[in-house]
């Protein structure tokens, strides 16, 4: 059984998860998303989506009314797919606290939310996802999927180890491997208790190799669908971690803990 932490909706819901049982996946985690590059056909189109990402990414505000969309679009296939999919509320920090401790907690009444993600804190700004850490807290420890990648920096994935140290209880996963700082990410991670690695867009088959072999228990298996295959990623992990029971370990059974599956 493999089970992916991180995945975008898209426009291709029903073919992608047709694909990824194929490949081997049973369940993924959904994350709704502003962002839409798998329905681009030029590289003008996919300019202006990634446009559009820089901005999310970037942790740029926004009017409030553009996060009702995404959400409904997740809760839509949370309904379609029962049993195969679950997933993570939306924490737009662009939003004042109230509302947005208030959105998050309106998408955590559906059945199929098992956690929080992904959080986009402007770089240099990650001390902004404490508010969320708090609510995860409250609804008994749920866990929290926190952006790793660029433009986020090697101080952000400090912050986020230090609000990890605040809230031991809360299981956050650096999104993306850490991105450019993946060796950081792997050092944070073996010297915080409940510090985790989504193993999704690593640069270097070596250092994902590294991350497995020193912390096997905190490494979970993510595609960050649409911008990685769920195959292709399935593929890499598989040729990098030869044990079995380890290779148990990253496609299932860590994952599986952190959701309470």
């Amino acid at each position: 059984m493999t089970i992916d932490i991180h995945a975008h909706v898209t426009c291709d819901l029903d073919t992608r998860l047709a694909a990824d049982e194929a490949a081997g996946i049973d369940l993924t985690v959904l994350l709704s998303t502003r962002v839409h590059p798998e329905r681009a056909r030029t590289i003008d189109e996919v300019r202006a989506e990634f446009a559009v990402l820089q901005n999310v990414i970037g942790g740029a505000s926004a009017d409030p009314s553009v996060f009702d969309g995404p959400a409904r679009e997740l809760r839509a296939a949370l309904d379609a797919h029962p049993g195969r999919v679950v997933g993570m509320a939306a924490a737009p920090l662009s939003l004042n606290e109230k509302s947005l401790l208030g959105f998050v907690d309106e998408q955590l009444r559906h059945p199929a939310m098992v956690g929080i993600g992904e959080l986009t804190p402007a770089p240099g700004a990650a001390e902004t996802i404490e508010p969320v850490l708090q609510l995860a807290d409250d609804h008994g420890g749920l866990a929290v999927l926190a952006h790793g990648f660029a433009p986020h920096t090697d101080a952000d994935l400090r912050v986020y180890a230090d609000i990890a140290r605040r809230y031991p209880r809360v299981p956050i996963i650096i999104g993306a491997f850490g991105g450019l700082h993946a060796m950081l990410a792997v050092d944070l991670a073996r010297e915080v208790r409940n510090l985790h690695l989504d193993l999704s867009s690593a640069l270097q088959a070596f250092v994902l190799a590294a991350a497995v072999r020193e912390i096997p228990d905190k490494c979970l298996f993510g595609s960050n669908t649409p911008y990685g295959v769920p195959a292709a990623s399935l593929a890499t992990i598989h040729s990098v971690v030869p044990d079995p029971r380890t290779l148990r370990a990253v496609l299932h059974d860590n994952a599986a803990t952190l959701l309470g599956r």
